[in-house]
């Protein structure tokens, strides 16, 4: 592992695109806690996002992982373009012919999306327990480590995500036109959802959860699935939505079917990248 994992990240090391591609994703994520600046006032009221409750513990966790996958493309294209250079610069082709197996090539390349998940998980717990630390109310002890599911669930979300980008980028060759792939995938999951929409619109009860049971089998929409908005969650969003009559019912929790899923289709991306590449004449 630590051999091919050396390779892998000797190349990128030389890669000057994914270099600034990493930089700068680390750096967005490192934006988060700017949020704590945010500071405006409104004639008499003052207004300080971070005493808002969104640095509280355990809300940190979901917030923050939220916000920081948003983040995640950035490092998508460092995935797909490190693909997309082996066949340009004929680094793959090389590789093999140095005596690495195709199996290793591509757990290299897992390896490297995993180093990428985990590492970005760390630095969100870094950066969450800072702030927590610091604007959070409440510090005791068992507060802080609750709801730790949603770094797992975060963890996930990258491991899933990225796979599926370095599946396309074997898939595909090019990075510009694996991108675009992702993005087609994405429209082609929402016009499933909409004609899911239309096909159970006679439904009289039930219907969203119908759809949300067919829905969270595929790729994209489970790992959505996995860290939901934390908005809503909010004490003031529910002050505003009580005052006006609503009434919001929602489970905010990591889903451990979602975790599977997730992981099921990573394990799919993997080994279809294995099958492609073992099939595929260089």
């Amino acid at each position: 592992m630590i051999r091919l994992l050396t390779i892998e990240l000797h190349k990128l090391k030389h890669n000057r695109a994914s270099k600034f591609l990493s930089i700068v994703y680390f750096a967005l994520l490192f934006s988060i806690a700017l949020i704590a600046a945010i500071k405006f006032n409104i004639g008499p009221v003052k207004f300080h996002l971070a005493e808002q409750g969104i640095f509280n513990f355990p809300y940190i966790w979901h917030f923050n992982t939220y916000i920081a996958a948003i983040f995640k493309f950035f490092l998508l294209l460092v995935i797909v373009s490190m693909m997309a250079n082996e066949y340009s610069y004929k680094t793959l082709k090389q590789n093999l012919i140095d005596g690495l197996s195709k199996k290793e090539f591509i757990l290299s390349k897992f390896y490297t999306v995993i180093i990428f998940s985990l590492f970005s998980t760390v630095f969100v717990f870094f950066i969450s327990m800072i702030l927590g630390l610091i604007y959070s109310d409440f510090n005791e002890f068992s507060i802080i480590f609750s709801d730790l599911t949603y770094l797992i669930a975060f963890f996930v979300k990258l491991l899933g995500f990225f796979s599926f980008g370095l599946f396309l980028g074997i898939l595909i060759k090019r990075s510009a036109f694996a991108v675009a792939m992702m993005i087609l995938w994405f429209v082609i999951e929402s016009l499933f959802k909409g004609y899911l929409h239309w096909t159970f619109n006679d439904l009289q009860t039930g219907k969203d959860e119908t759809i949300q049971n067919i829905m969270q089998f595929l790729p994209l929409e489970a790992m959505s699935n996995l860290i939901k908005e934390p908005f809503t969650r909010l004490g003031a969003v529910k002050t505003i939505t009580d005052q006006i009559g609503e009434v919001l019912v929602k489970d905010y929790g990591v889903n451990f079917l979602n975790i599977i899923i997730v992981l099921a289709w990573t394990a799919i991306f993997i080994f279809s990248s294995y099958l492609l590449l073992k099939k595929r004449d260089l």
